[in-house]
């Protein structure tokens, strides 16, 4: 199988972090964004989606989303932390891996694709139609961004972790966004003293320089 990936990207880094905390080794090829040869002729043959990441099998059939592609890897082995180990904590990763995504994530999207010239009709990421941009949506993700992360500095308060008490796909997910965010000048409010010790934490695991 190969990995379809990009350097500078967050998708394809959640699945590079994941498969670092596994110790899982997969065959890469690295796809350039800034050239667009996610739309290359050759690219959209294997891949008609135009994204990354994507792993393709042996058999040619190709998967896509970064929490699919760990979701394989997870269920190929023993169960752990990262996805949860008992049915509670299974849920609790997965909850809030899906509130990371569609509010914090969201947001950045939001303010990435309504603003920047490089993204003019190109609000949605992948192979399109021309998708304009909505330049109120710029504002509406600000506003998620910084709500969504005092909500989390409270939820961090007494906790080190943001689903269990273990690091898992959930912290994953955030710190990719976060370090994200930073592209597009969304940043840890001052006040969120918890949101920073713990992504002070995260950073420091061997896995998120993957």
């Amino acid at each position: 199988m190969k990995l379809f990936d990009a350097d500078w990207a967050p998708s394809p880094r959640r699945v590079r972090i994941y498969l670092a905390e596994k110790q899982i080794t997969v065959e890469r090829a690295v796809i350039d964004l800034r050239e667009d040869e996610q739309f290359s002729e050759a690219y959209l043959a294997m891949n008609p989606r135009g994204i990354v990441p994507a792993l393709q099998f042996d058999d040619g059939e190709v998967l896509c989303e970064s929490a699919a592609i760990c979701r394989y890897f997870e269920a190929m082995g023993d169960p752990s932390a990262l996805f949860g180990e008992t049915p509670r904590d299974i849920a609790r990763i997965e909850s809030w891996t899906r509130r990371i995504e569609n509010e914090a994530y969201a947001a950045v999207v939001y303010v990435l694709r309504n603003q920047r010239a490089a993204f003019r009709d190109r609000g949605v990421a992948g192979k399109w139609p021309a998708i304009p941009q909505i330049p109120e949506l710029v504002e509406r993700g600000r506003l998620m961004w910084d709500a969504f992360m005092l909500g989390l500095d409270t939820h961090l308060a007494s906790r080190s972790w943001i689903a269990t008490e273990a690091y898992s796909f959930a912290d994953i997910s955030a710190l990719v966004t976060v370090d994200f965010a930073k592209a597009v000048r969304l940043t840890m409010p001052d006040r969120a003293s918890h949101v920073a010790r713990w992504h002070a934490a995260a950073t420091a695991r061997p896995s998120a320089a993957a």
